[in-house]
């Protein structure tokens, strides 16, 4: 049997009749990816392989690395096809590894090149997408594989001018653009020079001058809104867990103060504490606890979803980042406790009756029954919820692959409701993952059409067929609820 052929990962008839027949041809609705607003609203076009495939890309720079490839052909200054050779003379060693189909899956789907790379390939394969970049804008790209909806992730500071730019004027008639509100460096406290700058960001994004917690909350309240304005319908949360400490808003003042008096730039002279500027991991976890009530709040408020994502610890490799700074590709999964802190979070929220729509990801795959069964304790019960409010999402980072995706959806659905799913997502910076989805597609069916195929769920393709093109796209459209542009 040939690699990567029309079947591949379907092996049985109903998965087959199942992707084909049903799956393929559904859109795509990638809801959170890590593309440039910059790229979207300029449709840029690629000068070579290596700037739409390499750059940025860390599963690909950790595989690199593996293969003891020099940092200068990573991410370092050098020339595009010695960066692009070493990574052809990397994959070789990738087998069994996701990046092994993803990479063949991307040059049959974008370039509809069949070889398989390597040292010996590596130029011809150079020459022949460089030859077609040309005439693959992004415009092209969405149009290819029938991308209904992108959405970004920004940082509350920004001011979204190339979302407006989209609104204004869009080069895709049929692909909608959003922005989500990742306010992260809000809450991170550990290096407080980098939060006083974030902090003051915000304010002179929202035009007001912060000096106590009242002007920060009022300035993040206000860019919240801004944000909602110009489409925004999602925030995004990333972090290794949530505090399972409440944190009233008079500690949270202590704690602010404190930070904020690092300099008499941010306070008046006689009101500078003791300590000032030191804040301990601990009272960073007690505001991050405020804040992300605060946030929660906020969504609740404006018919926003809230999606955590937990379970990473970040840039683990000291060295490494003094070399090359942060978010470089030197980040795992983590084995903090997760249930005090979601319990808490999403308890409060609830008693309040100020729950967003949730999705919920989990990195650590010991955790996947855990956060599965607190999503259970959030349906229903609250006025208004509709079906699926809080959501087990999609394998998520280290688990976006095949036996990731397996054991998301196995613990899904033995303990929720598979059909109210709202499916994958790319999570890249890359424009060419869009065939991640075609992957997850033929996981899925394949997995309801094992059951089929042994009874264990009725051999009824149009009932399974429309669960599988509801997971695929009709159930992400319909949860978050946002005009598609041209559909």
């Amino acid at each position: 049997m040939t690699f990567l052929h029309d079947d591949f990962l379907l092996t049985n008839e109903p998965a087959r009749r199942l992707f084909h027949d049903f799956a393929a041809s559904m859109p795509i609705y990638d809801y959170h990816c890590h593309l440039p607003p910059a790229d979207l609203s300029g449709n840029r076009r690629f000068a070579n392989l290596t700037d739409v495939w390499l750059d940025g890309d860390h599963y690909k720079w950790r595989a690199m690395r593996a293969q003891g490839v020099d940092e200068y052909l990573i991410s370092g200054n050098s020339e595009p096809y010695d960066k692009f050779l070493a990574f052809a003379k990397t994959i070789p060693h990738t087998l069994r590894n996701p990046l092994y189909h993803w990479t063949h899956l991307e040059l049959r789907r974008y370039f509809g090149i069949d070889l398989l790379l390597n040292e010996a390939t590596a130029r011809e394969v150079w020459e022949e997408a460089n030859r077609q970049l040309g005439d693959l804008p992004v415009s092209a790209i969405f149009q290819k594989f029938n991308v209904a909806l992108v959405g970004t992730i920004d940082d509350p500071a920004d001011d979204l001018a190339h979302h407006q730019q989209l609104n204004a004027q869009s080069p895709y008639p049929q692909t909608t653009v959003v922005p989500a509100f990742r306010p992260d460096r809000y809450h991170t406290m550990d290096d407080v020079e980098a939060w006083n700058t974030a902090v003051d960001q915000v304010g002179e994004a929202a035009g007001v001058k912060v000096r106590k917690l009242d002007d920060f909350l009022d300035a993040l309240a206000k860019r919240h809104a801004f944000f909602n304005d110009n489409g925004c319908r999602l925030s995004d949360h990333g972090m290794s867990h949530l505090p399972e400490m409440a944190c009233s808003e008079k500690k949270a003042r202590e704690i602010f103060d404190r930070a904020r008096g690092a300099s008499d730039d941010w306070l008046d002279p006689d009101d500078l504490i003791d300590d000032a500027g030191h804040v301990s991991p601990l009272d960073e976890l007690r505001f991050r606890s405020f804040l992300m009530t605060f946030f929660g709040r906020l969504d609740h408020a404006a018919g926003w979803t809230q999606q955590l994502h937990l379970g990473v610890i970040r840039n683990n490799n000291p060295y490494a980042m003094e070399q090359l700074g942060r978010d470089t590709g030197f980040d795992s999964i983590c084995d903090t406790p997760q249930f005090a802190g979601l319990r808490r979070h999403l308890g409060t929220l609830a008693r309040e009756q100020k729950l967003p729509q949730t999705i919920l990801y989990n990195l650590n795959p010991k955790d996947n029954y855990l956060f599965a069964t607190m999503a259970g304790n959030f349906q229903g019960v609250l006025p208004g919820v509709r079906p699926g409010h809080v959501q087990l999402g999609s394998g998520w980072w280290f688990l976006d692959q095949k036996e990731g995706m397996q054991w998301q959806l196995n613990a899904l659905s033995n303990l929720g409701l598979l059909p109210h799913f709202i499916g994958m997502l790319t999570d890249s910076r890359s424009f060419l993952s869009y065939p991640r989805h075609e992957y997850f597609r033929r996981i899925i069916c394949n997995l309801i059409g094992q059951d089929a195929e042994a009874g264990e769920l009725p051999n009824d393709l149009d009932l399974l067929g429309g669960v599988v093109q509801n997971i695929c796209f009709n159930n992400a459209r319909d949860y978050f609820g946002m005009p598609l542009r041209g559909r």
